[in-house]
């Protein structure tokens, strides 16, 4: 994170970053700080568009929204790491390949140059041998120094593969929100771009825990986190055979589903919910029973016109409207 303003337009900015962290009860943490600095510093058109039209619209903004923000207007370089370990992964074979190649030719022409020796009975035969013998000689060391090649190539190897590791843990660092272990914002948004590319048939399910800041109101946040951990822990347990369960909001959970209609996942919402409702909590302080966790479920279909954010609002209202029709979920239109 990197911005080179004067002290006074820092100051300035720093002012109005707070007001703006305030103003959405957002924590002052560095990346939520990254993202409101670029914001009122305007040095990102396409990001202060979004930020606008959602505050046009008086959608909620917090810290999983702007951590989505993040990924996708500020560290584009996460969107390279795929192509970058494929390039490196094609070319440590083709190296590979080409190794096992040039091994196997230089050992066919030594051992025809073996032979070549031990043949030979003409005119001028010392000679003849000699030079062959020091030929065989020339051909040992080539394959001494092909084998200390393979063994420079087998620690490149070791780093490649333990270069895929540390990127296959940054992948999921940005793939995985850490409090719930399912998938972050950005990475549905991206998911939900290939699978419209690829002409698949879309929808999503919105969770809401109703009650969460209730749990975190009176009984802590460790609570209220906990709540939240077990909360996402059934909604893998119902979907991750059939869709991508990730975190879209402080107390909010996306669904995205292919290829399957409302009334599917309408079956698998209901599974959600009665898992759910089945977890007891016990405070460990006086062993009193906590209150059950409240939710609402909403249904959508995707749009011709929609990007995820549209398909997740459309099933967040979805949700909304299904508490004031005091109904579990409700599938909208």
């Amino acid at each position: 994170m990197m911005f080179h303003d004067p002290m006074a337009v820092a100051q300035d900015k720093m002012t109005r970053v707070c007001l703006f962290l305030e103003q959405h009860q957002l924590p002052p943490t560095p990346l939520n700080y990254h993202v409101a600095y670029t914001y009122v510093g305007k040095s990102i058109p396409q990001l202060n568009q979004v930020i606008d039209r959602a505050l046009v619209k008086n959608e909620k903004i917090d810290s999983v929204y702007l951590e989505h923000l993040y990924f996708e207007h500020l560290n584009p370089g996460h969107k390279q790491e795929t192509a970058m370990l494929k390039s490196v992964d094609t070319v440590i074979t083709s190296l590979s390949n080409q190794a096992d190649r040039s091994e196997r030719n230089v050992a066919q022409f030594a051992e025809q140059i073996s032979q070549c020796v031990h043949s030979l009975d003409e005119h001028n035969i010392q000679k003849t041998k000699r030079a062959l013998f020091e030929l065989n000689q020339h051909t040992a060391s080539l394959l001494e120094e092909h084998r200390q090649f393979k063994t420079e190539l087998g620690k490149a190897k070791a780093l490649h593969q333990k270069t895929l590791r540390q990127l296959n843990e940054l992948r999921k660092q940005h793939m995985i929100d850490p409090h719930t272990g399912l998938y972050k914002r950005h990475y549905l948004n991206q998911q939900t771009q290939l699978w419209i590319n690829q002409e698949k048939a879309l929808c999503a399910i919105a969770i809401h825990v109703e009650n969460l800041d209730d749990f975190t109101q009176h009984y802590g946040e460790t609570v209220g986190e906990v709540v939240l951990n077990k909360v996402a822990k059934q909604i893998h347990k119902y979907v991750k055979d059939s869709g991508l369960p990730g975190r879209t909001g402080n107390n909010e959970f996306t669904v995205l589903l292919a290829d399957l209609e409302p009334e599917t996942a309408n079956i698998i919402a209901e599974k959600v919910r009665n898992g759910v409702e089945k977890l007891k909590f016990v405070s460990s302080k006086n062993a009193i029973n906590l209150p059950t966790i409240k939710l609402s479920l909403g249904i959508a279909k995707h749009q011709a016109t929609q990007d995820f954010n549209g398909l997740a609002k459309q099933a967040s209202y979805a949700a909304h409207k299904a508490v004031s029709l005091g109904q579990s979920c409700y599938i909208s239109d």
